[in-house]
Formats: C-alpha cells, structure tokens, sequence
C-alpha cells in the first residue's frame, strides 16, 4: 500500500512516513497544498491522508481536487477539529473517514487497513497464482501449502509481481510501488530484495528475470 500524507508538522509527520513504514505501508509528505498536488500529479496512490489545515491550498481543497478527479481515491480526514459540524463538512466534502487528533497511532494503521480493504472489495481478498497464495491483509504467503516467512519489503516486491498475473513489472515501478519518493532510482535495493525474495520461495525459481526490463512470476 502506497499513502500521500498531508501533514505541516514536520515531526507528527515524519513519526507517521516511519511508523508506516514499520508496517510495510509507503508514505509520502507533503507539508503544504501545494505539494500534494504537485505529488497527485506524478504519483499513483492507494490512500489521501489529509490534514484540513496546512499552507496553501487547504486540505478541503484539495479533498475537492481529488473527488473532482473521479480516480476514487480514499481519503482519511487528519485534524484537530472535533466538532460534529466539523466532521460532517469533512464528510461532504468527499471525506471516507476522520481522524482527530491526538489519536493512536494504531488506530490510524487499522483505519488505513480498512479504507484499502473497502477500495478493494471488488477484488479477491486473497491473490493465488503459479502455486502462490497471498493474503495482502492478513500479510501471508504460501507456496504450493508452505508458508513462507517474508520481510516487509520482500513481502511488498511480492504484492506487486503476484498483483501483475505474470505481466512484467519494471524496476522503477517496483522502486514507486514498494519503497516511495524517496527510494534512491539508482539503488541496488530492488535487485537484492528480489534476490532475497527467490531464495526464501525456493526451488524451482519462480521469479523470472526479463534482460532490460523487470520481473515477471513465471506463470503456466
């Protein structure tokens, strides 16, 4: 799961991008309106996490940019305004949950967890192909009945091949999907992930290497 947090407190935001990352969640920060739609327009995400109240265009409007978009993204209301007219204009404005501060920080992740099990109701909660079996919610991996223990970010590279049915995946786009914007784009780190995710799958290898591409799972 990759997340946009609008946030213009630099160190509630930088404890939210870790404690994310904790849960093989990608963050990006924007500290201003300005930012956010400037990150909209390169980046695909999975969730909006707005604060109503940053530097330049508002959190409102930008909520209002996303909706008018028509890509569907959800969007998590992060504000010190608990007001139930608050909320509700929140609400309206497109909002699909609220999260007033102080808040735990785990009810944010449970929170996230859901609004991306409700984005994607339409597909099968549970992605099987060539013999693998991957529980994106439940964070598990079988292999032809074994269960394979993975690290976060073999987990993540995982997601997106398996989620790809085959289809060759670069990558840059591994880089975008499973770390975030700040992932080095001249960075061995994909290929290592790769290399660590083949071994801890087994034989007989099921990660094909296409020269000058990406990676593809070597599908029937």
């Amino acid at each position: 799961m990759r997340v946009m947090v609008v946030e213009d407190e630099p160190y509630l935001a930088e404890a939210i991008r870790a404690g994310l990352r904790l849960e093989a969640i990608a963050a990006d920060v924007a500290g201003d309106g300005d930012t956010a739609l400037e990150l909209l327009s390169l980046h695909s995400y999975d969730i909006a996490v707005l604060d109503r109240d940053i530097p330049g265009p508002s959190g409102d409007e930008i909520a209002e940019h996303i909706v008018a978009s028509g890509s569907g993204l959800p969007i998590l209301m992060l504000t010190a305004a608990d007001r139930l007219d608050d909320k509700a204009s929140g609400f309206a404005l497109g909002a699909d949950d609220y999260l007033t501060k102080p808040f735990e920080f785990r009810e944010l992740v449970l929170r996230l967890r859901a609004l991306d099990r409700r984005r994607a109701h339409s597909r099968p909660p549970v992605r099987e192909l060539a013999g693998l079996r991957l529980d994106p919610f439940r964070r598990e991996v079988f292999r032809d009945g074994r269960y394979v223990a993975l690290t976060r970010k073999q987990f993540a590279v995982l997601e997106v091949l398996v989620a790809a049915e085959g289809g060759v995946v670069g990558a840059e786009e591994l880089l975008e999907r499973a770390w975030d914007e700040h992932a080095d784009p001249f960075t061995n780190a994909v290929r290592i992930t790769v290399s660590g995710l083949r071994r801890r799958l087994g034989e007989p290898g099921i990660i094909a290497t296409v020269a000058g591409v990406g990676y593809r799972i070597d599908a029937p």
